[in-house]
């Protein structure tokens, strides 16, 4: 089991449970899944942007990502329907609390001059969404093997009702929120 969801389960459940007062344990928040994605304008003119977004998002994430095409063709992007535009994975369960613990615990402190996340991410349902500026963050990626430094969206969707009890939860699992 990973060490987060254990924790979770023996330490943030009882912790919520007693704050917000629940009368039953399936109105405890929990955190459902973790969408990454990294969109890439550039790659539409070439496939090998979209090997190496692949290539750098499936270290990180441990899974295999799937390439995301353009829906609509848009003339000014110079964007024609169905070509590749990025890349995206979904995480869930093991996988999910896997990368969570290194997120918090081993990336985000390697941010240079890290105060913490923005508290100010929430979108009123209870899910979080952060953006990265570089995928060097991780360990995983070796600064030698990247062609170019990309950023990525990262979003936390939980089962919780409001944004105090999401950012309750994500703060009892270690998400670093700045004071």
């Amino acid at each position: 089991m990973a060490r987060l969801k254990d924790f979770y389960a023996n330490e943030v459940a009882p912790a919520m449970m007693k704050k917000f007062g629940y009368k039953s344990v399936m109105q405890i928040p929990k955190l459902e899944k973790i969408v990454v994605n990294v969109g890439c304008g550039e790659a539409r003119d070439n496939q090998k942007m979209i090997d190496a977004i692949i290539t750098d998002l499936q270290a990180i994430t441990g899974q295999r990502p799937v390439v995301c095409k353009a829906k609509k063709s848009v003339a000014n992007f110079k964007l024609r329907e169905g070509q590749n535009i990025g890349a995206k994975v979904t995480l869930r369960n093991g996988n999910m609390y896997e990368f969570l613990d290194r997120l918090f615990n081993v990336a985000l402190p390697r941010v240079r001059d890290f105060r913490g996340i923005n508290a100010n991410g929430f979108d009123g349902r209870g899910n979080y969404n952060m953006g990265l500026r570089e995928q060097l963050i991780f360990p995983e990626i070796e600064y030698d093997k990247i062609d170019k430094v990309r950023g990525m969206d990262i979003c936390f969707v939980t089962t919780a009702n409001t944004d105090e009890e999401a950012r309750e939860l994500l703060t009892l699992m270690g998400a670093p929120f700045a004071k």
